[in-house]
């Protein structure tokens, strides 16, 4: 579904990714952990191509993205759920979704607005509250709920659980459990560890702009040294 293939990309004189590789087969989740400041975040912004890769290559279902715009790249099915939520703070939760809604690339219909605010009755409570008025938690859900309405064909998902209180936490578990249900296929990006192991098929942990571990949740679980090493989580 999607393949990156040594990449490496610069904010100015600033060495970021270093030859960064993973790949999210089909209706897998795939997460990427990592410290902070380690490039996770410019590795979601490259393949959106907000900050394009200067080598290597990004490829969505067989087609070279690397160099293509954010918006050619919303158009062929890639949803993005951003750090820091980028609500608009003027706009209600309706007009988030409304602006943001069509149907998938093949015409698929799988996410009406309908069954997003069954998905998340919180947001159907503020329905027309504006960004600026929710909690962090609300704000998380919305950005989410803005990614789905446009039916992608994969999703990726930058800190979805950054700064939220364990029941708002418990309640995105859930949707991304539906998430997985449906054969969605997603990068999760997670500084929460324990989060992401519970979702992801498959790992890979990235320290200073270049993966370190690729394998199976178990294996982290298992490994005191991973932790310890690329992850700073003493048990």
């Amino acid at each position: 579904m999607l393949r990156v293939e040594d990449v490496h990309t610069y904010y100015g004189d600033s060495y970021i990714l270093q030859g960064a590789t993973l790949e999210v087969p089909e209706n897998k989740i795939v997460a990427l952990l990592g410290r902070n400041g380690v490039g996770k975040t410019t590795l979601v912004r490259s393949i959106m191509g907000l900050t394009p890769a200067r080598r290597g290559k990004i490829v969505f279902q067989e087609k070279d993205i690397t160099q293509s715009k954010p918006f050619a790249i919303a158009q062929m099915g890639i949803g993005y759920v951003p750090q820091g939520r980028m609500l608009f703070p003027s706009l209600t939760v309706a007009e988030h979704l409304k602006i943001a809604y069509r149907k998938g690339k093949h015409g698929s219909d799988n996410w009406t607005i309908e069954r997003i605010l069954d998905a998340f009755p919180q947001l159907k409570e503020r329905y027309q509250n504006r960004g600026g008025q929710l909690s962090g938690g609300e704000q998380q859900m919305a950005a989410i709920a803005r990614a789905l309405a446009a039916n992608p064909e994969f999703l990726l998902m930058d800190e979805p659980t950054e700064g939220l209180a364990p029941i708002i936490v418990n309640e995105l578990g859930k949707l991304l459990q539906m998430i997985k249900d449906d054969g969605y296929p997603v990068l999760l990006v997670e500084q929460n560890y324990k989060f992401a192991l519970r979702f992801a098929d498959e790992i890979y942990i990235m320290s200073k702009g270049t993966i370190v571990f690729k394998g199976l949740p178990d294996e982290i679980e298992e490994s005191e040294e991973i932790k310890v090493k690329y992850l700073g989580i003493y048990d």
